[in-house]
């Protein structure tokens, strides 16, 4: 039987934070250049929806993404009054360098749990991107910045299948010894499904059971949110969406975006779980996103509205017979 609305579902945290990565993973892949004061808009929009927690930019080569060349003026000019934050993506010790001086909340290094997509995604092994962290978390640490790792395709590979338990583990036990415990299961491919994400989680709680985990779910095949449903039975209180569902790795045959921040909002606040987030804000900077992209984007809530939301009689034909 369905849980009315606003009651709190029997086994799920009371409270979780939504973390929007939109700006950076929603925005990196546009061919066309987002202005930067149309960022910024869109970052201080999310902000003042009540978004605490964002991934706005990344520090990579601007030759190797161009949408991100304006990182440290998008930093320069967010709104930070109201306590959010910011974090950006660094991919090596130079990016790091140019994210502590734009002034970053967390830095957040990234790899692939599979050996094959962290070739096709930054050229590297996995053996050599945990030798390039070293130096990511040493510049942090002395500039009091904290690390968070990311384990992209943690739930399957495009070109290998499945991802093994024990390969996301490996890493996320490799991201402790080096002091980040703040992680996020990145579900890269869209190949995640309940029984996968509750398996995922209980092996990391048992392994790890010092680390913080996030779940970063793509709808690709339809079950995003289903896959929420299946990490909150865990226990799970961080999940990254992406205002309207932009996104999508360019790295990844027949990608698409990630779940949408607004779509996972209302599904928790329908569930009575309290993510401090005003949701007709938040469908107003997903119409927003949409405008800056030019096209149409796949968030549902944005169209449709909250669940009881009315019209009037007028505004719908009456049918004839």
């Amino acid at each position: 039987m369905t849980a009315p609305a606003g009651h709190l579902v029997k086994g799920f945290p009371e409270r979780v934070s939504v973390v929007e990565v939109g700006p950076r993973d929603g925005l990196q892949s546009e061919p066309q250049f987002v202005p930067t004061d149309r960022k910024i808009a869109l970052v201080n929009g999310l902000i003042d929806a009540g978004i605490r927690h964002l991934e706005v930019t990344s520090f990579v080569s601007p030759r190797a993404v161009p949408q991100m060349r304006d990182a440290a003026e998008v930093l320069a000019g967010i709104d930070r009054s109201k306590g959010a934050v910011l974090t950006a993506l660094v991919p090596n010790a130079r990016g790091a360098d140019r994210a502590a001086e734009a002034g970053v909340d967390a830095m957040v290094v990234f790899m692939s749990a599979s050996e094959s997509h962290n070739l096709k995604n930054v050229n590297r092994t996995r053996a050599q991107s945990l030798d390039g962290f070293a130096d990511i978390v040493r510049i942090a640490g002395d500039a009091d910045i904290p690390v968070y790792g990311a384990i992209a395709t943690s739930f399957g590979c495009p070109f290998e299948g499945e991802v093994p338990v024990s390969s996301v583990v490996e890493i996320a036990r490799a991201y402790r010894d080096m002091g980040i415990t703040t992680l996020s299961l990145g579900d890269t491919t869209g190949m995640a499904t309940p029984p996968v994400v509750q398996e995922r989680c209980r092996a990391l709680k048992e392994a790890v059971p010092e680390a913080d985990i996030a779940l970063h779910f793509h709808n690709t095949r339809g079950v995003g949110l289903a896959c929420v449903y299946a990490g909150l039975l865990e226990g799970v209180t961080r999940y990254e969406a992406s205002i309207g569902g932009l996104g999508g790795c360019p790295f990844v045959p027949r990608a698409t975006g990630n779940i949408c921040t607004e779509d996972l909002v209302y599904m928790l606040s329908e569930c009575g779980v309290e993510t401090g987030v005003d949701l007709e804000k938040l469908i107003g900077v997903a119409q927003e996103a949409e405008a800056i992209i030019g096209r149409t984007l796949p968030g549902q809530v944005m169209k449709a509205g909250p669940r009881l939301q009315t019209a009037s009689m007028d505004s719908v034909a009456t049918a004839n017979g």
